[in-house]
């Protein structure tokens, strides 16, 4: 269903007065509620995605590709009136795909389709051995030790579940982290799986496996969905399969970074809220979803309050991470734990006031969830003024640990927000060469921003302090 802006600034101007104005005075409500509007007619983030994925396609953790475009976007952000803008790299181990294949082999040879897991070797020639199923990674953990030796382990958990806040993923994204380090725990060559996504395309989704004692074990791939059903079936039937793979997947030594941009605050500009998202992405698709997205999402709001004729009390940061797809030999290598370990060194951790994420692609923002004691509080009810007439509900369920890139922040003690966005077919398109521009709808992105944008404004330009809601421990409902 496509989100009509004409349809959502008609309802925003009939229910604007629908609830109560509490918590914040009536001027900056309104003036939240006007920034809202505005940004449904007009803002920066088709116009930023597109530039992006259109000047540097993919952008790999550590590749030329990420390092040009966050150049390319710190000179954006100065483009469009944001202040004290940096780049700030640290240490990466990255690396390329190579060249990929596998196929079926013996008196039923057929071709796979397939894709290396984010970080895993590649095969120093070709790897032919007699394929092992399971149909669980417990299953896989309870194998005899030593019972794959020199066989290719297969885990297939079945076709991920479809849900609107993506809870389906967790349990494939699991086996994707652990199945390598298992199988080869058990003597495999090599270890497959069914792709970690919702379609039933002929297009595997990669991403990242985890290194254990400091190298990913084995080499490990991505069976598309399709052809995880033909390798089960076939194997139904009873037949002894053995698959060829073969890849060219190798790591080296470079550098990632974050891109750090500000709205400085106008009356208190040292209290931070943090506005993140990633720059890198996969390298088969072109990261629009993926998170150029997010990226264009949180600049296209921040832009939107400093262009609404006043700063807000507090400092907005917009940060496009680096590096959150891929993991590491160690914990230095992301962009959310170099972050951290900046504004530590700085003595700048308390100013942080609260941040939030936007990863899950562009799709319309259903739900709002705050830190845990501001449920049901003014604050929240003077969001909910804001949010509704634009579809989004204030949720009695807190948020707790943001996303992949503000979570170091969250451990650390930071609250955080998020605003939750439908993620029906989200893994259709995740980590998968279909992540293209086209798979955005502009007027849902639009939704997105001025969701964003209302809500931030009510944060910043206030002094809701959500440590001390916390502390008070108000019950959530």
């Amino acid at each position: 269903m496509r989100l009509s802006v004409r349809l959502l600034a008609a309802s925003a101007v009939a229910l604007s007065f629908a609830l109560p104005a509490v918590a914040q005075d009536a001027a900056t409500i309104q003036r939240a509620e006007r920034i809202r509007d505005a940004a449904l007619r007009e803002n920066i983030a088709l116009d930023y995605v597109t530039q992006l994925t259109t000047r540097f396609g993919a952008r790999p953790a550590g590749s030329k590709a990420e390092q040009d475009a966050s150049a390319w976007a710190a000179d954006y952000m100065r483009q469009h009136g944001f202040r004290n803008v940096r780049i700030e790299q640290f240490p990466l181990v990255g690396w390329e795909r190579g060249v990929e294949s596998a196929s079926i082999v013996g008196p039923r040879p057929q071709g796979l389709v397939v894709a290396a897991l984010g970080h895993s070797p590649g095969t120093n020639g070709v790897i032919e051995a007699e394929v092992v199923r399971f149909d669980s990674l417990e299953a896989l953990n309870a194998a005899p030790a030593g019972s794959l030796a020199g066989k290719i382990a297969f885990v297939d958990a079945g076709q991920m579940v479809r849900m609107q806040d993506g809870s389906g993923y967790g349990p494939l994204s699991r086996i994707r982290g652990a199945g390598p380090a298992a199988a080869a725990g058990k003597g495999a060559v090599a270890f497959i799986m069914r792709s970690a996504g919702s379609d039933e395309h002929r297009m595997p989704h990669t991403g990242t496996t985890r290194y254990v004692e400091g190298r990913v074990p084995l080499p490990a791939f991505s069976l598309a969905a399709p052809d995880a059903d033909q390798l089960s079936r076939l194997m139904g039937l009873g037949e002894t399969v053995r698959v060829s793979l073969s890849s060219t997947a190798h790591t080296y030594e470079t550098v990632s970074q974050n891109v750090i941009g500000d709205i400085v605050g106008a009356s208190r500009p040292n209290e931070v809220i943090v506005l993140g998202s990633h720059m890198d992405s996969w390298d088969l698709g072109t990261g629009a979803i993926d998170d150029g997205a997010g990226g264009a999402i949180t600049l296209a709001a921040a832009k939107a309050i400093a262009g609404s004729g006043r700063r807000p009390a507090r400092t907005i940061r917009v940060v496009l991470y680096g590096s959150e797809e891929v993991a590491q030999p160690t914990n230095t290598g992301n962009g959310g734990g170099a972050y951290l370990r900046n504004v530590q060194a700085a003595g700048q951790l308390e100013n942080h006031i609260v941040a939030g994420e936007s990863d899950f692609g562009a799709d319309r923002i259903y739900a709002l969830r705050l830190s845990p004691g501001a449920q049901d509080s003014d604050f929240q009810r003077a969001a909910a003024q804001v949010l509704y007439p634009i579809g989004v509900l204030a949720s009695g369920e807190p948020e707790l640990h943001g996303g992949v890139d503000i979570g170091p922040l969250a451990e650390a003690g930071v609250p955080v927000f998020g605003l939750a966005q439908d993620g029906t077919r989200y893994f259709d398109l995740h980590h998968t060469a279909d992540d293209t521009l086209d798979k955005i709808d502009p007027e849902q992105m639009t939704q997105n921003v001025a969701a964003w944008a209302g809500l931030v404004w009510l944060i910043a330009d206030s002094d809701v302090n959500f440590r001390e809601m916390r502390s008070a421990g108000t019950p959530a409902h």
